[in-house]
């Protein structure tokens, strides 16, 4: 009769003992179940088992509704306050042009500058497959320029047609950077 998805209430703990705790959180000594559910509907509140596995197990008076809406809340904001990481993919190619390259590692550093990891990808076609080292060139060239802003999370790697390597932002890499340009800026002006 119990439920899966949280602890046992009142009429749903089959011990016959347990450690009561009361609502404010001083211990109450041993009582029979019986006696335990009378001190919980004595003060309009829930009796409820928070220890199962202890010998006796632990009950609690409390409200439980409270008690859950006040967990559920806590639940959210944890998830609010979650980081989501994206992982944003660049693809190049072994031979790649130099206005090209310099395009496409703009949009990495737009990428990083946002917080999220970027998965670059050198895809090889045909007879390119012959010469990796030209796209280890392009990934260690790009990991050279990205490096005061991130850092390499995986070193670049061959699978099937595709070499490829994940860089990640260094936190604070762009502010830093930021404060430095507008200094440089009003040396200028």
């Amino acid at each position: 009769m119990a439920k899966n998805d949280g602890p046992r209430i009142n009429g749903e703990i089959t011990a016959r003992t347990c450690r009561l705790i009361g609502v404010d959180g001083s211990q109450l000594g041993l009582f029979g179940i019986n006696d335990a559910q009378r001190v919980a509907d004595d003060q309009n509140l829930d009796l409820v088992e928070i220890a199962p596995n202890a010998d006796p197990p632990v009950c609690k008076v409390m409200d439980y509704r409270k008690y859950k809406y006040e967990q559920d809340r806590k639940a959210k904001a944890a998830r609010k306050r979650q980081v989501r990481v994206e992982v944003k993919e660049m693809k190049f190619r072994p031979k790649i042009d130099v206005g090209d390259y310099t395009t496409k590692r703009n949009h990495v550093m737009r990428f990083l500058k946002r917080g999220a990891r970027v998965k670059i990808t050198i895809m090889f076609r045909g007879r390119e497959m012959v010469h990796p080292e030209q796209g280890r060139m392009v990934l260690d060239r790009l990991a050279d320029d990205l490096a005061p802003y991130a850092t390499v999370e995986s070193q670049p790697k061959m699978e099937g047609r595709n070499m490829h390597m994940l860089v990640a932002p260094i936190k604070g890499a762009f502010d830093q950077k930021a404060t430095e340009d507008d200094a440089e800026n009003e040396k200028e002006n």
